[in-house]
């Protein structure tokens, strides 16, 4: 058993080395040219950062000048190091957030806790918006390990500093703002008093510092969606971007402002309920899937935050508490990693195309529906060894661990 369990970790290691490499030479750290080129233009030749576009394309920095002030010194480093250093601290806060989530997984595994995790963290990095985050040399498991240990090491354990994380994550960039947003929903009101005060801290300061890049980011380029790329794109899986790809431009922006309000309602009413069992990971794994949703723009390799819910599927469904929710979350990876909405890229290919072009949309709304919340614990439910307050799950950990794990014999 055990060498059959090294062979099959070394193997998952290899495939995922072997996946990443594909990505970056697919992507070759496209985003990460963006910000050094960016940063580069500000710091050392005195432009406007928001001015410099990347060569031949229409795409500049987006970010807050908070964010292009913790980029500075991707100015003054040659760029292979630049690019080993991204690469390295997703690899890391991948795993990092992966044993984080994944940690009643991995202790239920019959392997070897640091095997099983090794495992997981393999499967986290396989799934397409982790490898995708790596080959475009992105941010997103960071801000995603950030947010995630905010509110399971902060928040969730009523710390005074609970919070601070999800600030600093909205400072760098606007989306996990959709957190203060949960926090306020559950009644927090020191955790979201103290995001909201990190996040303007840190614009303040970096208002204080660059008063002129400040005044053209949340004066223009904040609102020129020009700089992000066009909504019908594939990529873009969002609910705006899943309107966009349907022939309806005339009612387009109401039909998204309707879906985006009842989402949102369905949202309070189950991270209500979540909040109610004191499932903090559950409201964690729920706001991460509305914030993929509503928001205009959502990349493939933003939608590291689909990771949770999938994991408290699998967790779920392999402790024997619902069955359905480890097809829900195992087909949710399987299909999202597969590339197969990919298929759509260049053609309409009908009468499919409503369907495969979205894929990650509708496994969102899936998800949100119908992710399980933790047990009550008035039922007697016994407590799951997570490290916040409720069950732990990550994403692709879990199905590592659907792997590792043989399902409980009935």
């Amino acid at each position: 058993m055990t060498r059959r369990a090294w062979t099959i970790a070394a193997v998952a290691a290899l495939v995922s080395a072997v996946v990443l490499w594909w990505s970056a030479d697919l992507h070759f750290f496209f985003d990460s040219r963006v910000y050094t080129g960016a940063v580069r233009y500000w710091f050392r030749d005195d432009g406007m950062v928001y001015d410099w576009l990347e060569d031949g394309t229409p795409y500049g920095f987006t970010y807050p000048p908070f964010a292009g002030l913790l980029m500075a010194p991707m100015a003054f480093l040659p760029f292979p190091l630049v690019l080993i250093v991204a690469g390295a601290a997703t690899i890391a806060s991948t795993a990092l957030v992966t044993w984080w989530l994944a940690g009643p997984l991995i202790r239920r595994s019959p392997w070897p806790p640091r095997l099983a995790g090794a495992l997981a963290v393999a499967l986290a990095l396989c799934f397409e918006p982790v490898r995708e985050t790596f080959g475009f040399g992105q941010v997103n498991t960071l801000l995603l390990t950030l947010v995630v240990g905010d509110v399971l090491f902060g928040v969730a354990r009523g710390r005074r500093w609970g919070g601070i994380g999800i600030g600093l994550a909205t400072a760098v960039k606007l989306t996990p703002g959709v957190f203060i947003l949960y926090l306020l929903v559950t009644g927090r009101w020191r955790a979201a008093g103290t995001a909201i005060a990190a996040a303007a801290a840190a614009t303040l300061v970096a208002a204080g510092l660059f008063p002129d890049e400040s005044r053209e980011f949340w004066t223009a380029a904040l609102w020129d969606t020009n700089r992000v790329g066009n909504l019908e794109y594939l990529s873009n899986q969002s609910l705006r971007g899943l309107l966009a790809r349907l022939p309806l431009d005339a009612v387009e922006a109401k039909v998204w402002l309707v879906c985006v309000l009842a989402t949102l309602g369905f949202w309070v009413w189950r991270v209500r309920a979540a909040a109610r069992r004191g499932d903090d990971l559950g409201g964690l794994a729920l706001t991460g899937l509305l914030g993929c949703l509503i928001s205009p723009v959502t990349w493939v390799h933003h939608c590291v935050w689909l990771l949770p819910a999938i994991v408290r599927c699998v967790d779920a469904g392999l402790s024997g508490r619902d069955r359905r929710a480890l097809w829900l979350g195992g087909s949710a990876y399987v299909v999202l990693t597969s590339r197969l909405t990919w298929a759509w890229e260049h053609g309409p290919r009908p009468p499919l195309a409503p369907i495969g072009s979205n894929l990650y949309v509708w496994f969102s709304l899936a998800l949100l529906a119908g992710m399980p919340l933790a047990a009550r614990p008035d039922r007697g439910a016994p407590p799951e060894p997570a490290p916040g307050q409720p069950v732990a799950p990550s994403p692709v950990a879990s199905t590592a661990v659907a792997i590792v794990t043989p399902p409980p014999e009935r």
